[in-house]
């Protein structure tokens, strides 16, 4: 009778200690049928955190989105600027990020506004002119968002200054 016992208490261990393993295959990433959300949807994610200033989820998309695409310009942009808006900004890491973005696409027009008002924060305005400059180059004229946005940032800082 010992014996049917030994065996059934094996066989319970023995199942216990497989069906461990038999999950750990539904984890993202194990299943090729699992399927882990794109750079487009991460940044998706990002964007809504952001308009929520929820600066922690959109860090954790956008450096889930740089870890799958590094060279994406708009995560690059995106990961600068929540460095720079959270509540203790991180300048330099911000401005790592839209050194990358711009290294990527120097005309993307939103590296360009956001690094320059990151320099007014960091009271480099001749440094945030240069973008505007270039803002103004890359746009044909002065009547695009981003330039009209950073002009007047430079403006309100002149002013304080």
């Amino acid at each position: 009778m010992n014996c049917k016992y030994l065996i059934a208490a094996a066989l319970a261990a023995a199942s216990l200690g497989t069906s461990h393993l038999a999950y750990a295959a539904d984890t993202p990433g194990s299943n090729p049928s699992v399927k882990a959300p794109s750079v487009s949807e991460r940044l998706a994610a990002a964007r809504k955190a952001i308009d929520a200033k929820d600066w922690s989820l959109a860090m954790r998309e956008l450096n889930a989105a740089e870890r799958d695409d590094a060279r994406n310009a708009d995560v690059q942009n995106l990961l600068g600027y929540s460095y720079r808006k959270r509540a203790n900004p991180d300048l330099p890491k911000a401005f790592d990020h839209y050194k990358k973005a711009l290294a990527i696409d120097p005309r993307h027009k939103g590296a360009h506004e956001y690094i320059g008002e990151a320099y007014l924060m960091d009271k480099k305005p001749a440094e945030a002119e240069k973008h505007l400059a270039q803002l103004e180059q890359i746009c044909g004229n002065k009547t695009c968002e981003e330039y009209q946005d950073l002009a007047k940032s430079i403006a309100e800082y002149k002013a304080k200054n």
